[in-house]
């Protein structure tokens, strides 16, 4: 089994976004980054997915804005970046090719937001034929608002819900502690 660790959407545009809150955020690191060591550690692969949209001027997500680029923590150097549009690292980003030419057959989902893009690609990955081991501890989400009943849901309910319908069907649900 060859592995790849894939970081999503790990970057300093969520700062300034309007839903960014601190509270799950040292968690959050102190995971990812012990699995970051563990790779490199092991020397495999670590695959940056950054968020992109030059379609939208005022984001934070618009490269021009300075900050679609790699959270401090993570390291400086990645075996290979790629830059996404849309909620899924796949599409029109060649990864899927990349890690068939490089042999990688199982997938280690990371980033940012759980139930969003790490979600999302843990299911492409899964339909493309890749084995997925989703860590949800090495994810970052947010407390959010329903906008159609307004009910709050926390945090950690949206990632047990990410557990309950990823787990036996789309992905593996490790935890950091499992490398």
């Amino acid at each position: 089994m060859n592995k790849a660790l894939i970081i999503i959407d790990t970057q300093d545009s969520f700062f300034e976004t309007d839903y960014w809150q601190e509270k799950y955020f040292l968690d959050f690191k102190k995971n990812l980054g012990s699995l970051v060591e563990h790779f490199n550690s092991a020397n495999l692969p670590i695959i940056k997915v950054l968020h992109s949209r030059e379609d939208m001027p005022d984001s934070p997500f618009n490269p021009a804005s300075g900050l679609v680029k790699a959270m401090d923590f993570l390291p400086s150097s990645f075996t290979k970046v790629f830059y996404k549009s849309v909620h899924n690292a796949f599409t029109d980003t060649g990864l899927a090719t990349w890690l068939k030419r490089h042999n990688i057959d199982t997938v280690v989902i990371t980033g940012i937001r759980t139930e969003q893009c790490c979600e999302t690609t843990a299911r492409v990955a899964s339909d493309l034929g890749f084995n997925v081991e989703f860590v949800t501890k090495a994810t970052l989400t947010f407390d959010m608002k329903c906008p159609i009943t307004h009910k709050l849901y926390p945090a950690e309910e949206l990632k047990a819900r990410t557990n309950l319908v990823l787990a036996k069907r789309f992905a593996s649900i490790q935890d950091p502690s499992d490398y």
